[in-house]
């Protein structure tokens, strides 16, 4: 099973991370690590940091000539935007940000505990979700993430996959419609006139999916609750949905379940997917299908009401440099969060120190549901 571990300030020198558990033999493409970090660093409503960075990283360890080796493989990106000792300390926490709860709780200033609990450190998880997609690769598992919605500008359309893969190239806001695109930075850009922020809600996708991943028999082992678990994880994620979601709560039963074929070509399969490919906790075979809705950012132009820790008087919040609408890049980094869930739970199931030992007991596993 997979693991890792990441280390870094928002402004510090350095971000790292050490992911362990990847089998050895996987062909590692750089390129597609750093197009994801761009990708993540886009999208309309981005602050200056973006401007400020550009994301490369450098993998220092469990790689050799190209490929894994089985050994922890280690991720180190540079910042360039390295001034955290110059930053003034903080004393006026922000409503919705970690500032007051983890000044607190350590007992600390309130610079500590944004520098880490910033959405800077999604950058190693971006890159590790990267070389993730890479292992799903090799099993003919494809990750596709976009925005759904900003505020009112919602995406009403349901599209399929390769869809997704195809329109959204050149979208501002990873959005698969020219049209409700227009209305997202329109919102987005009302949001800007007002010194205010906006969330909105993205759509993760995966297909070629096997059915079996994950388990009913222990709660920590149930995939749904895996991966709901690590996007709540992710800066401003409030809400988590798979499938039909929370309209469960006004579908009858007849509606809102898949019902179950079978074809000697295809084997057991659903015409529906209002589950979002997860049954019991396990695959049911069709794609996985999970949407995340993000809050508005917490730091404001228009500064909400706080109290100064030192003074405990009534203040404006602090602010510091931010973003207006972060969804876009949401989006990216629930692939990311996604695609090391599945990851992970794919070589909980096949094991192997090798990739062709996974391979082997993969495809085992395809020829015994064959046979079933």
């Amino acid at each position: 099973m997979l693991q890792y571990l990441s280390c870094g300030e928002s402004h510090g020198k350095y971000l790292s991370a050490i992911l362990e558990g990847m089998p050895s033999g996987l062909k590692v493409d750089e390129s597609l690590i750093h197009r994801d970090l761009a990708r993540r660093q886009q999208g309309f409503g981005r602050g200056g940091r973006q401007k400020i960075e550009k994301d490369k990283i450098e993998i220092t360890g469990g790689v050799y000539h190209g490929k894994t080796t089985g050994a922890p493989i280690g991720f180190l990106l540079q910042n360039t935007d390295f001034k955290i000792n110059e930053l003034p300390q903080l004393f006026r926490p922000r409503p919705g940000h970690a500032d007051l709860a983890g000044a607190l709780k350590y007992h600390e200033g309130i610079r500590e505990i944004l520098e880490r609990a910033s959405a800077r450190e999604t950058a190693m998880r971006t890159a590790i979700g990267a070389m993730c997609k890479l292992f799903l690769l090799e099993f003919g598992i494809e990750v596709a993430g976009h925005v759904i919605q900003i505020g009112g500008a919602k995406l009403e359309e349901e599209v399929a996959f390769d869809q997704i893969l195809k329109r959204r190239e050149g979208s501002e806001v990873n959005c698969i419609s020219k049209e409700v695109e227009k209305h997202m930075i329109a919102e987005i850009q009302k949001a800007m006139k007002n010194k205010d922020t906006i969330g909105g809600k993205y759509e993760i996708r995966l297909r070629g999916i096997p059915i079996g991943l994950g388990s009913h028999v222990h709660y920590k082992r149930k995939l749904d609750g895996r991966i709901a678990q690590a996007l709540m994880s992710m800066q401003s994620v409030k809400a988590i949905e798979f499938g039909l979601g929370v309209l469960e709560a006004e579908t009858p039963g007849s509606e809102a379940h898949d019902e179950i074929f079978y074809d000697v070509k295809k084997g057991y399969y659903h015409k529906t997917n209002r589950a979002g490919g997860i049954t019991g906790g396990m695959t049911n075979g069709a794609e996985i299908l999970v949407k995340a809705t993000m809050k508005p950012i917490s730091t404001l132009r228009r500064e909400l009401r706080s109290v100064n820790m030192q003074t405990k008087k009534e203040e404006k919040a602090d602010f510091e440099r931010s973003d207006v609408c972060a969804v876009p890049a949401g989006s990216v980094i629930g692939e990311a969060i996604v695609a090391y869930e599945v990851a992970d739970a794919m070589l909980e199931k096949f094991g192997g120190d090798s990739l062709l030992e996974t391979k082997r007991n993969y495809d085992g596993y395809l020829k015994q549901l064959e046979r079933s």
